[in-house]
């Protein structure tokens, strides 16, 4: 029996951007604009990460969603509930949004870029799916400060950041992407982990919409080491849509 680590919610790749495609049978969404809605809800209105003045539509977006690739969480009402993106580089005049707000990395560290790469970028889950405290904007609780929170929902917002990762993993290994960087708080990585993910840190702290690192996950050795870490989560990563919707 396939378990399900998300079974309260739905992921799709709503728009494939430059370097990827959909899954088979897949239709890209054609308006974008639940995902920017959501997107200034949180960054601008709630954490004022951005200035609201600048989206006087109420529509969060930049420069890389053009030729992103944009997923989106829904629950089973089909509301929207969480939201990722997949942003390329193709040369150094071209730099990962981490890069524009001054990562310091390690030394030796090398960035790749062109269509092997990406950045797993604007992660975030909607406030109401957040509400036990310690939960940061990804979903993931960061226990040194977690309180109590409403039993439906307990675990909502950790199976919406896995089916969003189970959507953009898919989506790379049918692009090619074999790296993706990511700017993290510190416990969301260590949270990631217990479930198998091996996130390395590859800069130090600095404030990026907060206080967080740069973090690579090499896509080639979590297939070698998920399946002996949590081989049904892997089995999970892997199953088409139509075989898990048709799982018992």
């Amino acid at each position: 029996m396939t378990t399900d680590f998300a079974p309260c919610f739905r992921s799709r790749c709503w728009r494939a951007g430059r370097h990827g495609s959909l899954a088979a049978g897949e239709q890209a969404v054609p308006d974008l604009q639940p995902l920017h809605r959501l997107r200034f809800d949180v960054y601008c209105s709630e954490c004022g990460y951005l200035d609201a003045a600048d989206h006087p539509q109420g529509c969060e977006h930049d420069a890389h969603d053009a030729d992103a690739a944009h997923f989106g969480a829904c629950n089973l009402q089909g509301e929207l509930v969480g939201l990722a993106r997949l942003v390329f580089s193709g040369s150094q005049d071209e730099p990962y949004p981490f890069e524009q707000h001054g990562a310091a990395l390690h030394p030796g560290v090398r960035l790749l870029r062109g269509g092997h790469a990406a950045e797993v970028s604007r992660l975030m889950v909607r406030r109401d799916y957040r509400r036990r405290r310690g939960d940061t904007l990804a979903g993931v609780t960061d226990e040194r400060s977690a309180g109590p929170m409403p039993h439906e929902r307990r675990q909502g917002s950790a199976q919406i950041v896995l089916s969003l990762y189970r959507q953009m993993f898919q989506y790379s290994r049918r692009a090619g992407i074999h790296t993706w960087y990511a700017a993290m708080e510190g416990f969301l990585p260590l949270s990631l982990e217990r479930f198998g993910f091996s996130f390395e840190c590859i800069g130090s702290e600095r404030d990026y919409f907060g206080p967080v690192a740069t973090y690579r996950q090499d896509l080639h050795e979590l297939e070698q080491t998920l399946p002996l870490r949590n081989p049904a989560l892997m089995h999970w990563l892997l199953l088409p849509d139509a075989a898990r919707e048709a799982a018992p």
